[in-house]
């Protein structure tokens, strides 16, 4: 099942007709296909981050500067090559609050503050931690954003000036709904003519040429606020250095690190799968919050790995970090000089290559596969989903993990059980042959196993077909053990772990046949340091 879900979600991340080009090195092809990726890529950045400022009620060049610099520098020391960062909608909508109460420049020194702490993440390989993420959950991170891309999309089908009250109608939609069509139609017929051009990048390019060489009234870049600007400054936090500060910025700062390194890290697992790379995770951990401490000094509203740019990056061929680079000082030039005519790109063309990006990246397939997994992994899959459209990622997963934990725990729990015989070796002695693992969740089914009062004076509990787990299992062994104690019966234990009869031998009850148990051992040592097993 798992390698049908990561197959799953490497078919549908990319669409069919974009072959996914091998790292062929260095070479004149391979830097112009590098170039022009990192130029689609910087057309897309643009509406994208001017958005997410209106979002947190910024100015639209801090999103913009944080687009580039924090692009620039997880694109020279990210941990996987062809993924894009930048400011995110996911980041903003937890900024609002902080600058509405509290003003711009604290959402500054927040920023470096969740810099630091996604050094201090890196720095202690917390970023294996993904590791945890279920598969279920990870196609419910897919589909879930694929329709979160979508939804933003539709605020471009609103007249501007009106703050996204009023829709397009009449001729003004029907016109931006055939430039989209357009567009995709370019971006999906591109590939069979030629691969020479990003088919994303020509798709802009011609639909750009249509609107400005035929004067169409459409809603364009420039429509939604001027990009033109200076280069970034370096500005410290205008913020009191004492403590109030600190209570004030650190919720914002640990939220917000958190929700960018989920991002990050799962966008990364994601980009691997189509690059066939692995590792990388503290790597990208370091530079995400490298890139947000340098963005908050230069007043960026900081950001993370951008999961719709990161697969127009590497469906348009990107496969090195020239592309994101190159993506990062597009984005600057257009600032500092293009910003004239970059706002003249229609925002239809943009919103043509993000429809594409979100038809290639939803989970098609997960319809047929969800009836085939079982029922609580299509539900993870479902609720991570619907938990990503309605809330945010972070949560997400973080809900999508428990209850896949909790669904293990339980599975698990119901899986102890004994068989019971005579022993062959002691004559009159019972033995419970335990089967399933002895943990936390099944603890009160094991102890169920045993009669008690009825069993013979000798019982032997043999656990070569079971685990035992945890501190709980070693408590539950005991309280057994006490019971045949107090009447007068003996608990004789066969092939448990060494460290484990040890410890239970140390509470005075058990008598243990250790001669054929194995070695593997359990990491329940502090259990006799914090008294857990007490004392008899």
């Amino acid at each position: 099942m798992t390698r049908g879900l990561m197959g799953l979600l490497a078919r549908n991340i990319s669409p069919p007709n974009l072959s996914i080009m091998q790292d062929e090195g260095f070479t004149v092809a391979r830097v112009r296909t590098e170039l022009l990726s990192g130029l689609t890529v910087a057309l897309a950045l643009v509406p994208e981050a001017v958005a997410f400022a209106f979002v947190a009620g910024v100015h639209p060049l801090v999103g913009l500067y944080a687009a580039f610099l924090i692009g620039l520098i997880t694109a020279l020391i990210g941990g996987r090559p062809g993924m894009i960062s930048g400011a995110t909608g996911a980041l903003a909508v937890v900024m609002v609050a902080l600058v509405a109460e509290h003003g711009v420049e604290y959402l500054f020194a927040t920023v470096v503050l969740m810099g630091i702490l996604q050094v201090i993440a890196g720095v202690m390989h917390w970023g294996k931690f993904i590791r945890l993420v279920p598969h279920p959950v990870m196609l419910g991170f897919v589909n879930g954003l694929a329709i979160v891309i979508f939804l933003a999309q539709l605020t471009q089908f609103k007249q501007p000036g009106t703050g996204g009250a009023e829709w397009l109608d009449g001729p003004q939609l029907a016109l931006m709904l055939g430039l989209v069509a357009l567009t995709m139609a370019i971006i999906w017929g591109m590939p069979k003519l030629t691969k020479v051009i990003p088919a994303p990048l020509a798709g802009i390019g011609i639909t750009a040429v249509i609107v400005i060489a035929f004067g169409l009234d459409v809603p364009r870049v420039g429509d939604m606020a001027s990009i033109e600007g200076g280069l970034p400054a370096f500005h410290v936090p205008m913020v009191p250095l004492n403590w109030a500060t600190l209570e004030i910025i650190f919720p914002y700062a640990v939220i917000l690190g958190a929700i960018g390194l989920i991002e990050s890290l799962l966008t990364l697992n994601l980009v691997g799968e189509i690059t066939g790379k692995r590792g990388g995770a503290s790597q990208e951990c370091i530079a995400q919050g490298t890139a947000n401490i340098v963005t908050g000094f230069f007043g960026g509203m900081g950001g993370c790995a951008m999961i719709g740019q990161s697969m127009i990056n590497v469906n348009s061929g990107g496969r090195t970090r020239i592309a994101a680079i190159a993506a990062a000082l597009f984005l600057l030039v257009f600032i500092v000089a293009a910003s004239p005519l970059i706002e003249q790109i229609p925002l239809a063309a943009l919103v043509g290559v993000m429809f594409m990006v979100v038809i290639g990246t939803f989970a098609w397939n997960s319809f047929k596969v969800m009836t085939k997994v079982p029922l609580m992994d299509a539900f993870v899959t479902v609720l991570v989903t619907v938990v990503t459209v309605m809330s945010d990622l972070a949560v997400a997963v973080v809900v999508g993990v428990i209850v896949s934990a909790l669904a293990y725990a339980w599975n698990n729990a119901r899986r102890i059980h004994a068989v019971t015989r005579n022993s062959v070796r002691e004559e009159g002695a019972k033995v419970y042959e335990i089967q399933g693992p002895l943990f936390f969740g099944s603890t009160d089914g094991f102890i169920e196993l045993f009669d008690i009062e009825n069993d013979p004076g000798l019982v032997i509990v043999d656990f070569a077909a079971s685990r035992v787990v945890d501190a709980s299992a070693l408590q539950a062994i005991e309280a057994v053990a006490a019971k045949y104690d107090a009447l007068g019966k003996t608990l004789q234990l066969r092939h448990l772990s060494r460290d484990c009869h040890e410890l239970l031998s140390k509470a005075g009850h058990l008598m243990v046949d250790s001669d054929d148990d194995p070695d593997y051992g359990v990491a329940v040592d502090y259990s006799v340091r914090t008294g857990i097993l007490g004392s008899h």
